[in-house]
């Protein structure tokens, strides 16, 4: 009798144990990351490789019409920046940290997405010896006055 109770007991840790590291595991997941850039620019590739070092899986396009790329995504040329990307539906444009969109995923808002606009330094990607203070923001599809999502300031 005690041994069938301990048998039932050890499967039952060891079911409970496998479906924790699969919940792990696929929580554990980065999504996927499209950024779309100049084939030329030295920035938007460390912009990826911040990205990567974060956790993001990237697939990074060279395109050469990127100003189709963000007319189609809704980017307002007063928001633009010199890379736009797409990560589970939401557009990031420009230097915007990995975590600010670690937190728009897990956050959800209703939003089109993120934007550094320009290129300021000591963005990630910018890092140039200069750190220039810069904000996030977010703006929606029926509104393109953007919100301010996070500071960076010195």
């Amino acid at each position: 009798m005690l041994k069938n109770r301990l048998i039932k007991c050890l499967a039952g840790n060891l079911l409970a144990a496998c479906s924790l590291t699969a919940f792990s595991l696929s929580a554990l997941a980065a999504p996927t990351v499209d950024v779309h850039s100049d084939p030329n620019c030295g920035c938007c590739s460390a912009w990826v490789s911040h990205l990567e070092e974060a956790g993001f899986n990237v697939n990074h396009h060279r395109d050469g019409d990127l100003r189709a790329i963000k007319i189609a995504n809704g980017v307002p040329p007063e928001l633009a920046s010199c890379h736009t990307a797409i990560v589970d539906g939401y557009v990031i444009e420009g230097h915007v940290p990995a975590s600010d969109i670690k937190r728009l995923l897990d956050e959800q808002p209703d939003v089109v997405g993120l934007t550094v606009p320009g290129m300021p330094h000591g963005s990630p990607g910018m890092e140039t010896g200069r750190i220039d203070d810069y904000a996030v923001l977010s703006w929606s599809r029926s509104d393109s006055t953007p919100a301010i999502f996070s500071e960076y300031t010195q």
